[in-house]
């Protein structure tokens, strides 16, 4: 009984000194976020507020009623968090400035743990939500939408800088130059979001291990993922669509090592994944579907587990630039396999390599490309299968998939 007395005190002492601010105009704004109190909340109403680098330096909750504009002008970035256990959500942040020297946002969060940004709108902003040195803090159900202009001139939606444990999670992000960006971030988790018709890449990874993206969509970014200098990534359940252009890939995966990519649809991209320099992989159960190339694994990669995959409808399935390679292709489903099953156990009796002849000359000289799918093409494909001479001897799968591998069904809403 005791007990319950002194929480129920607690409680009641924290609500007296805890207070709500109605704010109406930008002096209403500045002040309560100068005289607060720790733990306040704030309440923005609905209006057009005309702000500039408002700093958040103590745990409060700013909340906007009926969607109120912040609108820097251009001038400059709106909030700049510097303090643990901060709530924003329900504004729409308009026009942050562009600037080469400081990396203005809508939201910046510097050096602050478990702050919470979600259910806001970001339009014209140069980053949309800044993270720097901050750890636990949840970015969701966001909207952030850019005006496209050069690569060197246009931010990221979400930037975050040597963090850890950060959530991101059911955010749309358009129109910028990383859709989502990390670098020397750890042990955190992107999941649900919709990232589309960035400049660059819809999600890049630089030096940051041990973090998870799953059930993401990235559509029509000038390439899907890039994933750089990391380990121990998790790449499961995506969506890679129509990423199409001269160096464009659903993946591009550049030095990393002992990572998962399972369960992903690479659906109308110009190469599905690129693997260079890359070691103990395990990439299973993925639909290579409609691509220019399904797979380019460069000679640079070994030790990499390419198994239970179905290459469906790609102009190649496989493409490397060396004679030598030391990956395994094992249960792949390949849809131009023309082997047969005498033993009725669902594997090819003889051996599948599924890089071709003519794979390997365009590799070599690009301008053979304008021979693809004519009788020439086809005809060195054929003698390359009985006299085999310059595809990689040991890049096959000896026990290649009759029928498309158990895959359950993709559920994206695109």
């Amino acid at each position: 009984m005791k007990t319950l007395f002194t929480f129920c005190l607690f409680i009641l002492s924290f609500e007296a000194f805890s207070y709500n601010w109605p704010v109406k105009t930008v002096q209403e704004l500045q002040k309560a976020l100068f005289e607060s109190k720790t733990n306040d909340t704030i309440l923005v109403a609905k209006g057009n507020y005309k702000v500039l680098n408002l700093e958040i330096t103590k745990p409060l909750v700013i909340i906007g009623q009926n969607q109120p504009v912040l609108d820097a002008q251009f001038k400059g970035e709106i909030f700049i968090v510097k303090s643990n256990d901060v709530s924003i959500s329900g504004f729409k942040f308009l026009n942050v400035g562009e600037t080469s020297m400081i990396d203005w946002a809508g939201v910046k969060i510097l050096e602050s743990e478990n702050v919470k940004v979600f259910k806001n709108e970001f339009i014209n902003c140069y980053f949309g939500v800044y993270l720097s040195a901050s750890n636990k803090c949840l970015i969701e159900n966001n909207r952030i939408i850019g005006t496209p202009k050069e690569e060197q001139t246009t931010g990221n939606g979400i930037h975050a800088w040597k963090c850890d444990s950060i959530n991101i999670f059911n955010n749309y992000i358009e129109g910028h130059r990383d859709g989502i960006y990390f670098e020397f971030v750890t042990n955190s988790l992107i999941k649900n979001n919709l990232s589309t018709k960035n400049i660059r890449y819809g999600l890049h990874f630089m030096f940051s291990h041990y973090d998870t993206y799953t059930h993401n969509i990235f559509k029509k970014n000038g390439a899907g993922v890039a994933v750089m200098y990391t380990k121990h990534v998790t790449m499961k359940d995506n969506f890679f669509d129509s990423n199409w252009g001269g160096s464009a890939y659903g993946i591009l995966l550049k030095d990393i090592s002992d990572s998962d990519i399972e369960h992903n649809l690479f659906n109308s991209n110009t190469v599905g994944v690129y693997m260079e320099g890359c070691s103990r992989l395990k990439m299973q159960e993925n639909v290579f579907r409609k691509n220019g190339v399904g797979l380019r694994i460069q000679a640079n990669c070994d030790e990499n587990n390419i198994h239970h995959n179905n290459f469906m409808a790609n102009t190649f399935d496989i493409a490397t630039n060396g004679s030598v390679t030391f990956n395994y292709l094992n249960d792949n489903y390949w849809d131009k396999y023309e082997g047969y099953d005498l033993n009725h156990d669902g594997k090819g009796d003889i051996l599948y390599r599924p890089v071709s002849l003519f794979s390997t000359l365009i590799e070599r000289m690009p301008q053979a490309m304008i021979l693809l799918r004519s009788f020439t093409a086809t005809l060195l494909d054929k003698i390359e299968k009985i006299i085999p001479s310059l595809t990689p001897e040991n890049l096959k799968d000896d026990s290649p998939s009759m029928k498309p591998n158990a895959i359950k069904a993709f559920n994206f809403k695109v």
